[in-house]
């Protein structure tokens, strides 16, 4: 395989930890106009607004990143993986997949792209304890596993 799993988790928890800042900063913003403005972050029918919705939207999407900081972390980047499982990165005839958490599109420096998705994503149904050489059926196309680590 031509993908640096440990370069991989660490652009990974890049991302995460800037969207964790992003929406940190954003709410830092809100907390300071509700401030500002006398609103309350408590939940009294006369302050709910429009900044208390987006404070509490923002603090939904911050527990998520941190939700999956977490699980990335439980991901050991050294380990090479023989069958397909949670932490593995894998080769197929057409795409690489890092399963460990649903990022979507990552850029790697070698110029491959892998797609970062978590173990409810329904190709990880078909992908699982799959190992080198296996194939397996997704959206009606057969695909090949040309690696795991």
């Amino acid at each position: 395989m031509e993908t640096n799993k440990k370069e991989l988790f660490f652009k990974c928890l890049d991302e995460i930890n800037a969207k964790i800042d992003q929406y940190q900063s954003r709410m830092d913003q809100i907390k300071q106009s509700m401030d500002a403005n006398g609103i309350k972050t408590d939940y009294d029918e006369d302050n709910k607004g429009e900044m208390l919705s987006d404070f509490e939207r923002h603090t939904e999407h911050l527990s998520e990143a941190q939700e999956m900081k977490e699980t990335l972390q439980k991901v050991d980047p050294q380990l090479t993986n023989k069958a397909v499982g949670f932490g593995s990165v894998v080769e197929t005839d057409e795409r690489y997949y890092f399963i460990a958490v649903p990022l979507g599109e990552i850029n790697m420096d070698t110029g491959n792209t892998i797609y970062a998705i978590s173990t409810d994503a329904p190709i990880y149904e078909v992908l699982q304890n799959k190992k080198e050489g296996d194939t397996f059926t997704f959206n009606d196309k057969e695909h090949t596993i040309k690696g795991v680590a």
